[in-house]
């Protein structure tokens, strides 16, 4: 990559939101909203990864055809709520993007650095995930493996 395309890459308006079903992605869409709405040139995509399941973990291939509909429905449904949001806080529907994709990630926060890398963003937002110190340690936070692997792009975590 020359150092135009990095500088391209690092600085343009593209910005990808991760979330979920929790309060803290919520947060993270509003804060977005509150910084960037009404402002022109920006584009945001929120993204959900949904993690697929491994192979024994439904006794069935029909249940768990039967979970990822009913759980890509309710996903699609809360993305449809934070690009409305979006709208509400100023941004132009068509600088709006949403994407749930169903893919398998041993590291949610690989996922979502991949996509990043994909459609090259600029920046992530993604929301602090509500663990103490101990379940940090144990588990690990995808924030802070964002935060510790994004190379090229700003990361904003929102609390």
């Amino acid at each position: 990559m020359n150092q135009q395309t990095k500088q391209n890459h690092r600085f343009n308006k593209n910005i990808l939101i991760a979330v979920d079903e929790s309060e803290n992605s919520q947060r993270a869409v509003s804060y977005v909203g509150q910084m960037l709405g009404g402002v022109e040139g920006f584009t945001v995509t929120v993204l959900n990864v949904i993690n697929e399941p491994e192979e024994d973990f439904f006794p069935t291939e029909e249940e768990k055809q039967k979970w990822l509909k009913e759980h890509r429905q309710k996903i699609d449904e809360q993305l449809a709520v934070y690009k409305q949001q979006l709208v509400d806080a100023g941004f132009d529907k068509d600088a709006l993007t949403t994407r749930s994709i169903l893919k398998y990630c041993p590291s949610m926060a690989q996922c979502i650095l991949a996509e990043r890398d994909e459609k090259t963003y600029s920046t992530i937002v993604v929301g602090r995930q509500g663990l103490s110190r101990s379940e940090e340690f144990l588990f690990g936070s995808i924030s802070s493996k964002i935060v510790n692997h994004a190379k090229n792009c700003t990361v904003w975590v929102v609390e």
